[in-house]
């Protein structure tokens, strides 16, 4: 952040709060700010994370240490050019691994290790252990009817995929005694070197370890199939479970069944995107869906009956007597649900009746309708519902 707050602002505390007030507003905000939570947010947000983090664990960092705080309090920010320590973001020699773990005990709820993916490089700790692969996510799209999107479906997927070796059951190494800790960084997956500070303090850079490429182990023998990598590709087929109403763009997140990682990591995740196939009668908008009747004159003045496609079959809908062309008829809960239920519950199907008028007409039928045309019966006289139909009509325009 260009300006520097208040220590005290950030971590939303009075200036005569305890060492246990202090820790305790440091905690929350660790809690809110943590990069793990804002994975799935905007690259702004996620940057708007990292610097808050940050921010209130600089904070934190001076108002803890007795010493610190007092040379703040009496000095403010000119204490750092003093080598108070004030705004310098030292941890005491102490990455920000092991300074969390002593705040939070353990129980913080992170992966702290994971830093290094998420704009905070260099933070990583070597007590975090070796480093997790994890697999590479897989994307595919799945074409769904409305009919299968109004009741949900379960669908196979072919995929080709990493899937852990048969010879070697994904170890990368026929035996055992093949695989060794890593003599560079003794298992840890990382490497640390110790550097100097801005102002003067003692601090450290972590690095993946580059002779076992953060895993803490090296194989000495590789499985001849795999050549060491614990994996090999596979076309398979798997069952997967669409929930109702999914709509078109939508990405379905399957845990688990994307590639699988190197040397038993932890699986990606599939990532399944629905296209929605165009129905041919029917509609679409959100949850609504829309269809148009077209009917012949004498249908719309004499009335009638007419069959309408909903997505669990026909439906019958009666049409009355003078309907005018535009008139829309709601059949409540024909529609699609939401989805898992989130949402406004089931939607509408919406019946609009086109009136379609001949272009030619025998002599018989002109004449006939001549005697009827200066009939008070055919002469306009607009109803409320008229009036309405048409203005709906209008509005198009």
């Amino acid at each position: 952040m260009a300006n520097k707050r208040d220590y005290y602002e950030v971590l939303g505390v009075d200036k005569k709060a305890s060492a246990d007030e202090i820790k305790s507003a440091y905690r929350k905000l660790a809690l809110k700010w943590h990069p793990d939570r804002w994975v799935n947010g905007t690259d702004a947000e996620k940057k708007t994370a990292e610097e808050h983090f940050k921010e209130a664990a600089e904070a934190y960092s001076i108002l803890s240490d007795p010493d610190k705080r007092a040379k703040y309090d009496q000095f403010g920010f000119a204490a750092e050019q003093m080598g108070g320590g004030a705004g310098g973001f030292d941890f005491g020699g102490m990455d920000i691994n092991d300074f969390l773990r002593n705040i939070f005990g353990g129980s913080f709820g992170f992966d702290f290790g994971g830093f290094g993916g998420g704009g905070f490089g260099g933070f990583g700790g070597q007590e975090a252990g070796p480093r997790v692969v994890r697999g590479r996510d897989i994307r595919t799209s799945v074409k769904l009817t409305l009919e299968e999107i109004a009741n949900g479906c379960e669908k196979e997927i072919s995929l080709e995929r990493a899937r852990p070796c048969s010879d070697c059951g994904g170890k990368g190494a026929k035996s055992e005694s093949d695989i060794k800790t890593c003599p560079t960084c003794g298992g840890q997956g990382r490497v640390r070197q110790q550097t100097r500070g801005l102002f003067g303090g003692i601090g450290y850079t972590i690095g993946t370890c580059p002779q076992c490429q953060g895993e803490g182990k090296i194989i000495t023998n590789p499985c001849r199939r795999c050549n060491g990598t614990g994996l090999e590709r596979k076309r398979e087929l798997v069952k997967v479970r669409i929930p109702a109403g999914v709509e078109d763009g939508m990405q379905i997140t399957i845990r688990g069944e994307g590639h699988a990682a190197p040397h038993g990591g932890t699986n990606g995740d599939l990532l399944l995107v629905i296209n929605e196939i165009q129905h041919p009668q029917l509609q679409r908008e959100g949850n609504n869906l829309f269809y148009t009747r077209i009917i012949s004159v004498m249908d719309a003045m004499l009335g009638c009956e007419v069959s309408v496609p909903c997505l669990d079959g026909s439906y019958k809908v009666k049409v009355e007597p003078g309907t005018q062309s535009g008139t829309v008829v709601k059949l409540r809960g024909k529609g699609l649900p939401s989805v898992q239920g989130y949402g406004r519950g089931t939607g509408d199907l919406y019946v609009k009746f086109q009136v379609w008028v001949p272009h030619k007409l025998s002599k018989s039928e002109k004449e006939a309708l001549e005697n009827m045309r200066f009939s008070s019966s055919f002469t306009p006289d607009l109803t409320r519902e008229d009036k309405a139909t048409f203005d709906k009509v209008k509005n198009i325009f």
